[in-house]
Order: C-alpha cells, then structure tokens, then sequence
C-alpha cells in the first residue's frame, strides 16, 4: 500500500464530501425559496442523480485515456462551478443548472476510486476504498451540522462554504496529487451508463445474484426516497421554538444519522456479521429499517424522531455492507467488477425515481403514505430475502434426502 500516495487522495476525498453534504440538507429549502414545489424538489435531486448516470461513465473511460488527475480536476471545476452558481442563483431554472452542471462532471468520487485501484496492491483494496467511506461516514456527521449553524446567519452561507471546501479541494489536487505510474490492469468497479444497464437483465436472471439485486433495489430505493423527502416532511410536520423545521434542525438531524453511521460501520457491523452471518443481518436490518420508517409516519416530537433515525440508521448502516458481502461471495472473481459497478447504477437508478415519488407524495400532504413508501420497500427486501432462504433451505433438503 502506497501511503505517501494514499494521503493526498484521502484529503481531497474528504473535502470533497464535506462539501457534499453541506449542500444536501439545505437544497430543498433553497429551491422552495424560488417558488419550487416538493414535486419540483423532487425533479431537482433527480436531475443531479440523471446526468451523473450519463456522464460517469464517460468521465471514468477519459481517466483512462488521459490520465486521472486532469480529469479529477476537471470534474472538481465543475462542481466548484455548480456552487457558485447555486450560491448566485436568482431564479429556480439557475438552481437547475448549478445541479446539472455538478452532475453531469461528478466525477470525482469514481475517479478517486479508480486513483486508488492504481496505487494500491489488490490484496490492499478494500482497506484503502474504506476510506471513501470513511469519508462519507465523516462528511454526514460534520456536514449537516455545519450547515445547520451556518444557515442560522443565512441561507447562502453553507453553499459558499462548500464552494470554498470545493476549491480548496482543487489546489490540493493540483499541488500534492501525483498521477499514477500506470493504471490498474485488474477489472475495477464500474458505474454502467444509463442505456447500457438494460443490457444486463440476465443479471436478475442469474439465481445466483438475482436476490440480492432485488434486495439492493430496495434498500436503495427506500434510501433515496427518505434522502430526497426529508427536509420538506420535517418542515411540514414539526416546530422548533413555535416555528417550523428549517435548515438547521434538519442538518442537525441529519449530522445524528451519520453520528450512528459511523458507530455502526465502524467495527459493529463486522462483529454482527462475524457472529450472526450475512443472512440474519440482513433480515434485522430490513425489520429495523421498516420499523424506523413506520414510527416516522406517526411522529410529531423530536424525541420520536430521533428513534425512528436510530431504528433507520442501523438498518441502513448495516445493510450496504452486508448486502455487498453477500453479492461479493455469490459472484465469480472475474464478475466482481461487473457487479459492483452494477450496484452503483442501481443506486443512481433509485436516486432518479425515489425524489419523484417522494415530492409526489409530499406535494400532496400524504405524509404517512410518503413514510410508509419506505416501509414498504423495506418490507419488501425482507420478503425477497426470506423467500429465497426458505427455497435455498427446501432445495437443500430435497438433495439431502435424495443423497
């Protein structure tokens, strides 16, 4: 493992998604300002997520070609760009812009990955992609909550900082980020591209992985759902001091998820899985996620809120990784790339729908509907999961008895 390498890309990584997330708990509340509806909020998140799925891949094959810095680079500009102009936005079609511009070059996270994949040995691999998520544990603790502080003094200010955070990223990149002797020759993780994932419907014919796909595309589903939906539900549904939820208590909120992320991925999920196996993790893990989301529909107090994000955020901090265990025992070696980049686009997939259904619902006040879209979906990974258990179990049987 190169370290002296390996620090650089960790800091920028860090960076990178501190100003992510210092974005993500405001935007609605922005958007509202210019006279968007939770139905168009909905479009807004779907936006960044769609021109992300479009052009990631893209922006993956250029690294290839030319090289991962430039591109890095490049991909950090146009984020820095997107800030700027949400930050300077005036009217709701420039808040559009910002985001399609930052995703049609969010690239930086793959290209980071990829930078990773060349300076690291491939028995060291997972070590060194933990710290993207490391990253991100990191990023949702410290992010939120410096938006919630920083929108008390106004609306603009945690956008400006994460413009800042996004510079401050880019001459990093370009003063201590050395490119890479050469790339890595072992298949990496790849987001497949938008038209190219109907091309791979016999994945969820495979009875080897197909489960589990199934069981990602509802998690992911009821993920992206709560992600896009929050903010507008916690306004609609609670005060603070006589007046409703804004972006500081939602940032607040959200800051104490990624608290219990980072406890539970950080050395619990290993000690469960170790002790109980994949299988029966991951069935509490979609009872805990369903239990979070049922309690959020009948919440009125913060206290209740906060258990319903401690049931929720075990089940989602718990699932990502067990899932990914699971589908990387079921698969081949030669298929593990393939897979995970197929992961990640189901992720982007749900990313673009699950806003849209979540501002449909909350448009129309249908708050216990929009909190019992993600039990639903919860409950129907936990079906998924124990229905094929119980086939697994009975076929196994049957060759018992035959042998």
């Amino acid at each position: 493992m190169n370290r002296s390498q390996l620090l650089p890309i960790s800091l920028i990584v860090a960076v990178d998604v501190l100003g992510l997330t210092l974005v993500i708990p405001l935007l609605p509340f922005y958007a509202e300002k210019y006279g968007a509806s939770p139905s168009v909020v909905g479009l807004l998140v779907s936006a960044y997520a769609f021109f992300q799925l479009v052009s990631g891949p893209i922006l993956g094959q250029l690294s290839d070609r030319y090289g991962r810095k430039p591109i890095l680079i490049i991909s950090q500009i146009g984020t820095f760009l997107g800030f700027i102009l949400l930050a300077r936005a005036s009217m709701l079609w420039m808040i559009f812009l910002s985001r399609i511009i930052d995703g049609a070059t969010a690239g930086n996270l793959s290209v980071a990955q990829a930078y990773i994949a060349d300076v690291t040995k491939p028995e060291d691999r997972a070590k060194s992609f933990a710290i993207i998520g490391i990253a991100f544990g990191l990023g949702f603790l410290v992010g939120p909550a410096a938006s919630g502080y920083l929108a008390h003094y106004g609306i603009h200010y945690p956008i400006y900082a994460a413009a800042g955070l996004s510079l401050l990223s880019i001459i990093l990149t370009v003063l201590i980020l050395r490119e890479p002797a050469k790339h890595a020759d072992e298949v990496e993780e790849r987001k497949l591209g938008l038209f190219e994932i109907l091309s791979y419907r016999k994945d969820f014919q495979n009875p080897k992985i197909k489960s589990t796909l199934y069981q990602f595309c509802a998690f992911f589903m009821a993920f992206s759902i709560f992600i896009a939906g929050f903010a507008l539900f916690a306004e609609r549904r609670f005060l603070s001091g006589g007046h409703p939820f804004g972006p500081r208590e939602v940032g607040y909120l959200f800051a104490y998820s990624g608290f219990l992320g980072i406890l539970i991925q950080g050395g619990l999920v290993g000690r469960i899985v170790k002790k109980f196996g994949e299988d029966r993790v991951v069935v509490f893990s979609f009872v805990c996620a369903t239990i979070g989301y049922s309690i959020l529909a009948y919440a009125h107090t913060v206290p209740i809120v906060m258990l319903s994000a401690t049931f929720s955020a075990f089940g989602g901090g718990v699932l990502r990784p067990a899932l990914t265990s699971l589908i990387s025992r079921q698969s081949p070696a030669s298929q593990q790339g393939r897979v995970m980049g197929l992961i990640q686009s189901l992720n982007s997939v749900s990313s673009i729908l699950g806003p849209i259904l979540s501002g449909l619902l909350i448009d129309r006040a249908w708050f216990h509907a929009w909190a019992f879209s993600m039990a639903l979906a919860s409950v129907a990974g936990l079906t998924i999961n124990l229905r094929t258990r119980h086939l697994r179990n009975r076929s196994e049987t049957a060759f018992a008895i035959v042998d």
